[in-house]
């Protein structure tokens, strides 16, 4: 039998983190959601009969940035130091702001992204019942540090 080596003919493979220094690493990313003015009053006052809609969301982003690489098929399997989710609540929006952090040897770039679109999904899902006009928007990388690359930083 002959194996195929995937990374040597350009095709999909992991990439090798053996050889790279354990560095403290941040990412910070943010995406929103626009709704009706109507569902963040009920949102505000805790009628979305599922419950509290920004607990949830913040559970539901925690536990996406935590199975990223189950979900992104290169994504490396990162032991998470530190997550956080944030809500920025408008007239008709919600800004959603994730911080994840680690030590080691590959950014958590994709994990921030992860737990800001879960976390938006969370939302949707919570009050679809009350408003399908939800949309989710502007999933971005707005920083992050460590590593070989050094820090970057979005010019919003």
């Amino acid at each position: 039998m002959e194996f195929t080596h995937f990374n040597e003919s350009g095709r999909a493979h992991m990439v090798e983190v053996t050889e790279k220094d354990d560095t403290k690493r941040v990412a910070i990313a943010k995406c929103s959601i626009k709704m009706k003015k109507e569902t963040i009053k009920m949102i505000k006052e805790g009628l979305i009969k599922k419950g509290d809609v920004l607990s949830v969301a913040q559970i539901g982003g925690i536990m996406g940035a935590k199975k990223t690489s189950d979900l992104i098929p290169m994504c490396h399997n990162i032991f998470l130091t530190g997550a956080d989710i944030r809500f920025n609540i408008l007239e008709d929006e919600i800004e959603i702001e994730s911080e994840v952090k680690t030590i080691g040897k590959t950014g958590v770039e994709m994990e921030a992204l992860t737990a800001v679109t879960i976390a938006s999904l969370t939302i949707y899902d919570m009050c679809k019942a009350v408003d399908k006009d939800m949309v989710i928007s502007n999933a971005r990388l707005i920083k992050k540090t460590g590593g070989k690359s050094g820090e970057y930083l979005r010019n919003e």
